[in-house]
Formats: C-alpha cells, structure tokens, sequence
C-alpha cells in the first residue's frame, strides 16, 4: 500500500469521488484508510457519567485504499505513485513528475505561530487606533 498516514489523497471513486483529505490512518492489512471528511458517519454517543450529554457526533469512516490517489502539489491532482532509490535512501515520487512525495513537509505549528502572529499585529494595530481616537 503506497498511501501513509499524513498524506493529501484525492478520492476517485465512490459518494465522496473527487474530494481530497489528509489520512488519519492507514490499515495496510486490510487495505483501508480513514480519510478527513471522506465518509462521514454518524457515531452515538451515550452519557456514561452524571452530567455528561449524549450526542451524535459525525466520524470518517474508512474506505479502500484503492479508491484513492495520493494528491501531488506540483501536478495539482491525484497521481500513481512509484519507488525511486538514490544512494541509500528509497522514497515515494510522483510518476509524472518525479517529485518526492516524502520530502519534509512544512510543521504545522510553525503555521499556528505565524498565524499567531499575525494576530498579535491586529491587536497592535487596533490598540494604536483606540489610543489615537482617545487623544483626540
């Protein structure tokens, strides 16, 4: 199975066919993978303690990994994915443009701290607004 936990698939087959997700999980013994937003279920949910609240709360349920592609970003659409071996290291790359489907993706939490940080400049701004319209 060529598809691993983390990766952008797009789905090419089924109700959700032409969706892409991020893999929650891969289940290469049974051939599955739960993709966000991708077959959604719903999942009851019992009050099992005084003061909780039953719910019913939507899940991603998993589908064949053969309803899927992996997403490449330089080609912007589901590709075949084959093994290159360069040296010693053997990756995953794309069969139409080679590109390496394992290379080091950026850390979301560096894209939550330069969001957090933008925000923190709209505060600034804001602040210097409010002290400009007290002055006056």
């Amino acid at each position: 199975m060529k598809v691993k936990k983390n990766d952008t698939v797009y789905v090419v087959t089924g109700k959700d066919a032409g969706k892409t997700g991020k893999v929650l999980s891969a289940d290469p013994k049974n051939n599955k993978v739960v993709v966000e937003g991708v077959n959604v279920q719903k999942k009851h949910y019992k009050a099992r303690r005084q003061g909780e609240v039953s719910a019913i709360k939507p899940q991603s349920g998993p589908i064949d990994a053969s309803n899927v592609m992996v997403f490449c970003p330089k080609c912007n659409h589901g590709v075949r994915v084959h093994y290159v071996i360069e040296g010693d290291k053997k990756f995953r790359a794309c069969a139409k443009c080679n590109t390496n489907l394992d290379e080091v993706k950026p850390a979301p939490v560096a894209r939550k701290a330069a969001k957090a940080a933008a925000t923190d400049e709209k505060a600034v701004k804001r602040t210097k607004k409010a002290k400009a319209e007290k002055a006056e």
